[in-house]
């Protein structure tokens, strides 16, 4: 009988230490918004050459589905209670992805989701995907230091940073956000257009 009751009564202290642990704050998830504008339609010729899109490499801190934040000095935070529905490499990826689908001159397109060989390859680093504050001023920062590779060798044949601020008048979450899409597409349409015209000229020639 002693054993029966010193059972229940350790099984009653697990029960109420358990209830009162903190509960999980439920988040709210975010995708990338879409894209606003349509990509405007390109009298250029369809490129014969594929590209392969890879995901970009990025720090610790951006590659996790946090809504990253700066709110001052070197301080790397994010905003509480909402995230995005993927990491920021791979939310990147799929907004470039989108935005070659949308331009359309280059139609043989992949990611590094598949093991498809291509001529090309499109990578890099995502230096900055977040919110930073100078000041009371706040603005949503997409940097990225593009790579074009040559698919067989992954030989370097071309590389630019691209940089997108867009300023914030509203710090909620939603128009943080759009903020971003808004800042996503301007890079991407620019990414876009040098990665097709570093391809005309390095791309293999195909018969």
């Amino acid at each position: 009988m002693k054993l029966i009751h010193f059972a229940l009564l350790a099984s009653f202290s697990l029960l109420s230490a358990c209830s009162i642990l903190p509960k999980a704050e439920p988040s709210d998830v975010y995708r990338l918004p879409a894209a606003q504008a349509p990509a405007s339609a390109s009298s250029a010729a369809t490129q014969h050459w594929s590209l392969r899109l890879n995901k970009l490499q990025a720090s610790e801190a951006l590659n996790r589905p946090n809504i990253a934040v700066i709110p001052q000095g070197d301080v790397i935070s994010s905003y509480k209670a909402s995230r995005w529905s993927d990491p920021a490499p791979v939310l990147v990826r799929n907004r470039l992805l989108d935005g070659f689908a949308r331009d359309g001159r280059v139609t043989l397109l992949s990611t590094d989701d598949s093991n498809f060989a291509a001529d090309l390859e499109l990578g890099g680093n995502l230096q900055a995907f977040q919110t930073e504050y100078q000041g009371n001023q706040a603005s949503v920062v997409v940097r990225v230091d593009a790579l074009l590779v040559r698919g067989y060798d992954q030989k370097i044949l071309a590389s630019r940073r691209f940089e997108e601020r867009q300023p914030l008048n509203d710090v909620q979450v939603p128009a943080v956000v759009a903020g971003f899409g808004q800042a996503s597409d301007r890079l991407t349409a620019k990414v876009v257009a040098w990665a097709v015209d570093q391809g005309q000229k390095v791309a293999p020639v195909k018969p």
